[in-house]
């Protein structure tokens, strides 16, 4: 069996569901030999195998497990003639979901137990008595239909569950094909519920079977490719599973199955809100119950309904319906939906001023806003009033640390955005740059470059003036200055102040770039944004926000590094070291190699270093500061890291060796990207004074921070200071450097003398 099953593997010609189908066929031909042989080829009446679940379905993916169920009636030593057929499976190291029952016991299981009761509905004979398998099949139907309001409410509760478990397979970059939203198993349920009464409409039906066939030659292909019955599209299959079907990239494979995902994901929530009102009786209770919101919206039946006497020539009334819909956490009634992709009215340009304010109001509902835009661009209507933003739909996003598709991850944003509108004086600014601030996505070129030029086209269609539209342009172009500033530059150090506010030339504009900032990093990921660097945005923007009120930047210089008390233990001209509380202090001659060594200790101790300051004195001695975190436990070992380090300052450790060793055997497991990280340095001269700045970007890994400063230690540079950001698989370390002499580094040679160095010790 195994043997022609690789042969059917290895048949190229076969996807999705012709696949499933022949690889249930030979499954059906091999286990009705192996019937015959049980029986000693005589097939007595009351004995049947049949195939339930999606084995039943005729849809054996490579990896599904073969559900089967043995049915009697009043059959001798079945026992034995049930090891006949289970063993010869498990021989050949194949998945089996077994019973044996009887037609009665099978019932009275599925009965109690939603699994089976569902399994049932696929019940499909294999071999043996038909007689017994069809009363199986016809029984469980039947109760089913008497048992459906129970099973009806515990699938939407299922597919609720589900769906806050698994995501969304439509703006997932890695989704789960199955048990996702807009998955396969939504399909089945929807299947389930039909098996009891009609739920979908008309036309739905051919929509969710074309869609269905997407996610499932998808589903396919990934575990013809893996070996694994895996349901996860990971970033580094989705190359070889969009080559396999066909697909000219990773990019067009990815946007299909997000379009299918979501006719799956759309109908799905249509379907199942209709079928909770029916439980629950909704419709009958409220119907003398209806709210009149205004030129013919209603609120019936617990959605939002367009009446006939809307205005369906209105242009204004998709973004009424909608804001209707969000302000009250419901959706738009299916047919007045429909309705209102049928009106077609042109969309006036320039937008009138209501228009613009029905859309920031509608973007200021937060995250009841998100379904019901989803909706409108489900049907077409979003992209009418928004024609840019086509080329961002259903578009991955090829990083390890965004959540979301660009459309899906947009949406997030302005969701966000909305907690946040006590920062700005430009409420409405702050929304539509949030909703628009990475449109550029979807276009060649830099995303914030090409993001600027079209904001300002969008705005200006929408009616905002000429001066709000240069803002928008500023906003989306800049929108990572702050983000980049705080964690990549030294805060401390007058150029970065200078820099950022020479940028955003106003306080206004600095607090809407603040807000959107941190609306962005919270729709990007957990790994894109922390307290950490919270507190380093905000104190950049509490910088700055002086600087523009008349502050003079240096008044910032050194912060709070190094402290009085600090430079009083320095003078004593005693070494000393002082680690916990996420800080580690080393007090020092000032010798070459001393930041390197402390940065190789704290990677033996699997310590994150967030940021680091340096301080040498006239008189030959050196302070050096770490802020670290410790991922892995809850109590770091403070004193064996001392240990550590007293041991590396006095060369008394074999540490390039040791952090090798560590790495060798902890190493973090590779990001999930089959494009590796490529390593980069870049410099910049302008924003420091009297420092050059060298940007390291990076696979993430043991010991990076060791290897990079040990080559910058070569050249006999001397770290001032260093910022040290992880997100996803990906570092971004910036180091502010000074020569033997004191003053930056300028000259081409040893620039790239310097690049080779950092670029040799990563590869090492």
């Amino acid at each position: 069996m195994v043997s022609k099953l690789q042969l059917l593997l290895a048949d190229n010609s076969l996807k999705g569901a012709a696949w499933c189908r022949a690889h249930s066929d030979l499954v059906d031909t091999w286990l009705a030999e192996l019937l015959s042989k049980a029986l000693d080829s005589v097939h007595p009446r009351g004995l049947a195998l049949v195939a339930i679940g999606g084995y039943g379905r005729s849809e054996l993916s490579p990896g599904s497990d073969i559900d089967v169920m043995l049915v009697h009636y009043r059959v001798p030593d079945l026992r034995t003639i049930a090891d006949r057929i289970w063993y010869p499976i498990w021989d050949e190291g194949l998945k089996l979901g077994q019973s044996v029952s009887t037609v009665k016991e099978a019932l009275s299981l599925a009965d109690e137990d939603l699994d089976t009761a569902t399994a049932l509905l696929s019940a499909r004979h294999i071999a043996g008595d038909t007689s017994l398998s069809a009363q199986l099949a016809v029984e469980a139907g039947a109760q089913w239909e008497r048992r459906s309001k129970r099973w009806l409410s515990q699938l939407a509760d299922r597919t609720e569950e589900r769906h806050a478990r698994f995501g969304e397979v439509a703006f997932r970059l890695e989704p789960d094909l199955k048990e996702g939203r807009g998955g396969l198993r939504d399909v089945h349920a929807l299947g389930w519920a039909e098996a009891s009464h009609r739920v979908l409409l008309e036309h739905d039906s051919e929509t969710m079977a074309r869609a269905y066939a997407v996610i499932l030659d998808a589903r396919v292909e990934l575990q013809r490719l893996t070996g694994r019955p895996n349901n996860v599209l990971a970033l580094q299959e989705q190359p070889a599973v969009a080559q396999a079907l066909g697909d000219r990239d990773a990019n067009t494979m990815m946007f299909r199955i997000a379009e299918a995902a979501r006719v799956i994901a759309w109908t799905g929530d249509d379907a199942w809100r209709r079928i909770r009102s029916n439980l629950r009786g909704t419709v009958s209770r409220v119907a003398g119950r209806t709210q009149h919101l205004g030129k013919g919206i209603l609120l019936k039946g617990g959605e939002v309904e367009l009446g006939d006497d809307a205005p369906w020539a209105d242009p204004l009334l998709p973004l009424r319906a909608a804001l209707a819909a969000a302000g009250r956490d419901t959706v738009i009634e299916r047919i007045s939906l429909e309705r209102l992709v049928a009106s077609n009215p042109p969309v006036p340009e320039p937008w009138p001023a209501e228009m613009r304010q029905l859309l920031v109001d509608l973007l200021l509902t937060g995250p009841q806003a998100i379904r019901v835009i989803e909706a409108l661009d489900q049907r077409g209507l979003w992209v009418r009033m928004l024609p840019e933003w086509r080329p961002v739909q259903a578009r991955p996003q090829h990083n390890a640390y965004h959540l979301f598709t660009v459309d899906r991850h947009l949406l997030e944003t302005t969701a966000h955005a909305a907690q946040f509108t006590g920062r700005v004086n430009r409420v409405d600014m702050l929304m539509v740059a949030a909703l628009l601030h990475d449109i550029g996505k979807g276009y060649p070129g830099d995303h914030s470059t090409v993001g600027a030029e079209l904001i300002k086209t969008i705005t200006t269609r929408m009616g905002f003036s000429s001066s709000d539209v240069a803002t928008f342009g500023e906003l989306v172009k800049y929108h990572l200055l702050l983000p980049d500033a705080a964690t990549r530059r030294d805060l401390d150090d007058p150029g970065t102040l200078q820099t950022v506010a020479r940028t955003v030339v106003t306080p206004e504009r600095l607090h809407l770039l603040w807000a959107l900032t941190e609306a962005d990093s919270l729709a990007t990921g957990p790994s894109a944004w922390s307290p950490w660097k919270a507190s380093l945005v905000t104190e950049l923007v509490g910088r700055v926000d002086k600087v523009l009120r008349g502050t003079p930047a240096d008044a910032f210089a050194n912060g709070a590094f190094p402290t009085d008390e600090q430079l009083r233990k320095l003078a004593g001209n005693q070494d000393m070291i002082e680690a916990g509380n996420g800080v580690v202090t080393v007090y020092a001659d000032d010798r070459p190699g001393t930041f390197s060594r402390v940065a190789g200790v704290l990677a033996l101790h699997g310590l994150d270093v967030l940021s680091a300051n340096a301080y040498s004195s006239d008189d030959g001695r050196a302070l050096s500061q770490f802020k670290v975190a410790d991922p892995r436990r809850d109590v770091t070992p403070w004193e064996r890291v001392r240990n550590d380090l007293k041991l590396a300052l006095e060369g008394g450790l074999a540490l390039q060796a040791r952090v090798a060793e560590r790495a060798r055997t902890y190493g973090r497991a590779k990001p999930t990207t089959r494009k590796p990280v490529a390593a980069s340095v870049r410099f910049d001269n302008h924003t420091s004074q009297n420092a050059t700045v060298v940007e390291v970007h990076a696979a993430d890994g043991i010991g990076v921070l060791y290897r990079i400063t040990r080559a910058l230690v070569d050249l006999d540079l001397d770290i001032r200071s260093a910022k040290v950001q992880t997100m996803g698989g990906k570092v971004v370390d910036s180091f502010y450097v000074r020569g033997r002499d004191g003053q930056k580094i300028t000259d081409d040679y040893t620039l790239r003398e310097l690049e080779k160095a950092v670029l040799h010790g990563l590869e090492a």
